[in-house]
């Protein structure tokens, strides 16, 4: 099948289009043809008020597959991925068994030949994510792990954090850790703050993330390698980011699409939507993350997807369990800070930087290139309803909301979708 995509501007540095309006045609998987003409096609899509990037990447989601199935799969959470823009995914580990073994891993990539949404499994570092025994790492790296986490859970065991990076160098691996400091939020449900004492709701402090960071810093100082934090949701923390930056060590972060737009007070209403591990921050810690965006401290941005059925959120606020749907409207939530940052300015959070982390191939847009491409209305308005999603699960705060920005295309794999 061929597609024509007529004067869409297309957006990727590497390219010698960069910046720049065209006809581009995509056939049997290959960018064709990019120039003025207007070669024949099966399908024509307008792409005047559209924007054309390489194919979205998405650092941190769980598809709960294997064990959680009736949350999420494999199959429905490619569906939802590829609605979202996105056509590579790197999976937590956090599963029913944990990923953590050869099989584990090749599990994951299983489907992944006839899939236009590629998945990369990120392996555990410990023995069911509970920071106590090291997992066969140098077994799942060679398997095709791309990092290595224990995903939701902390690194809370110092030795552990340590011995990991300095396991991992023997093949330049990559250590993820989502920093929190377990014992200051334990029992904790929101952010520690004037809302929290409203509602009389236990507070996370900013405390619990800012130690854990700059611990995890002081040990990467000390033994070197690879470190990724993820999930990044304090101003203070972006702080301490950018100045292990500039002292050189090698970190990276990210930030969820979502702690950029809803705050602290969102939660005043009790709504299990909104509850997500770390807690929606203050306006203060948003304005902090949007900075850190700006001058690059914050290397990319992830969808944080964690899908929860119906028994899992329709509870009391807090017994409710954490996370957002979210992998299909990181478009949506990027568009609520335009005023900020344009999604021209935030493609490369979610294309070329994603894949440098991972260590990926990064595509591009030029004539005789395989199509790995993500085509975008940032304009157009629309509802997201029922019919729309494409994940299993709902527990999304944009349920029935209408949603600035929507995408139109993607292409991966000799595949395509098209909405």
């Amino acid at each position: 099948m061929s597609v024509l995509i007529t004067e869409v501007k297309i957006i990727d540095p590497g390219s010698t289009h960069h910046g720049k309006r065209k006809n581009v045609l995509i056939n049997n998987g290959l960018i064709e043809y990019i120039g003025k003409d207007a070669p024949k096609a099966n399908s024509v899509i307008d792409g005047k008020a559209c924007l054309l990037s390489t194919g979205w990447v998405d650092l941190k989601a769980n598809f709960c597959d294997p064990g959680l199935e009736h949350k999420e799969d494999l199959k429905s959470g490619r569906k939802a991925a590829q609605a979202g823009g996105f056509t590579e995914v790197a999976l937590l580990p956090n599963t029913e068994p944990v990923i953590q073994s050869k099989s584990d891993i090749e599990f994951l990539q299983r489907g992944n030949k006839e899939s236009l949404v590629q998945i990369y499994p990120i392996a555990a570092i410990t023995k069911d994510c509970k920071g106590e025994e090291l997992t066969e790492m140098l077994d799942m790296e060679a398997a095709g792990a791309v990092a290595f986490s224990d995903g939701n859970n902390p690194i809370w065991n110092t030795d552990i954090l340590l011995k990991s990076l300095q396991y991992v160098q023997k093949f330049n691996g990559l250590i993820i850790d989502r920093p929190e400091d377990k014992w200051l939020s334990l029992f904790g449900t929101m952010n520690e703050g004037l809302t929290s004492t409203l509602t009389g709701m236990k507070g996370i402090p900013n405390l619990a993330e800012d130690l854990a960071v700059s611990r995890d810093l002081d040990v990467l100082r000390y033994s070197g390698g690879r470190l990724h934090l993820s999930n990044i949701s304090s101003a203070s923390s972006v702080d301490l980011i950018r100045k292990a930056k500039k002292e050189g060590l090698n970190v990276t972060c990210d930030v969820a699409a979502y702690q950029l737009v809803f705050d602290e007070t969102k939660v005043g209403d009790f709504d299990t939507n909104y509850r997500v591990s770390p807690p929606l921050r203050s306006k203060k810690d948003i304005k902090g993350l949007i900075k850190g965006l700006k001058d690059g401290t914050i290397d990319a941005i992830v969808s944080s997807h964690e899908p929860q059925d119906t028994e899992s959120k329709k509870l009391e606020f807090d017994n409710s369990d954490a996370g957002i749907s979210s992998i299909q409207h990181v478009l949506g939530y990027l568009n609520m800070i335009d005023s900020e940052l344009s999604i021209e300015d935030l493609i490369p959070k979610l294309t070329s930087h994603p894949r440098q982390i991972l260590g990926l191939s990064e595509p591009t847009i030029l004539e005789g290139e395989k199509a790995n491409l993500t085509l975008i209305d940032p304009k157009v308005q629309w509802t997201f309803t029922e019919d729309e999603n494409k994940s299993k699960s709902l527990n999304t705060p944009l349920l029935n909301q209408v949603i600035q920005g929507k995408i139109l295309a993607v292409f991966n794999n000799n595949l395509s979708w098209l909405a």
